[in-house]
């Protein structure tokens, strides 16, 4: 698991040199959930709210989010990836199927589906739970 961490931070920075693997992964949420408060995504990804607020400092400087007040609330600030931050994400999204179609193009169909099945059974560990049991 950690060779698999290891080359999922060293992969994001070649597919992007501006967009670091927690960079990616907050554009991701933004993303999937249209936009949501920074605070949203420090209690989703369990991170202090300094760390996820240098985070969005850096995305915003790089222009891919903006701040866009809430509609339902106009005293909060809701962050949306920007038509730029769509286009990397995107980008980096195409770039990272490709390496992983290309690491497991010799691979039986027998071995996918296994290998798939195992993915499916660790990413249903229930949110919230730990690890030790």
């Amino acid at each position: 698991m950690t060779t698999f961490a290891r080359r999922a931070r060293a992969s994001a920075g070649r597919l992007h040199p501006e967009l670091s693997l927690v960079s990616y992964t907050l554009l991701s949420h933004l993303e999937e959930r249209d936009g949501c408060r920074a605070t949203d995504l420090a209690a989703h990804y369990a991170l202090d709210k300094s760390t996820v607020s240098r985070q969005v400092a850096a995305l915003e400087r790089a222009e891919l989010i903006e701040r866009r007040p809430d509609p339902e609330d106009h005293r909060v600030q809701v962050l949306h990836l920007t038509a730029a931050g769509r286009r990397i994400l995107a980008q980096v999204t195409e770039n990272r199927q490709a390496a992983f179609r290309e690491r497991l193009a010799g691979w039986p169909q027998e071995d996918l589906t296994r290998f798939a099945g195992y993915l499916e059974r660790y990413n249903a560990w229930p949110d919230g739970e730990s690890d030790d049991g």
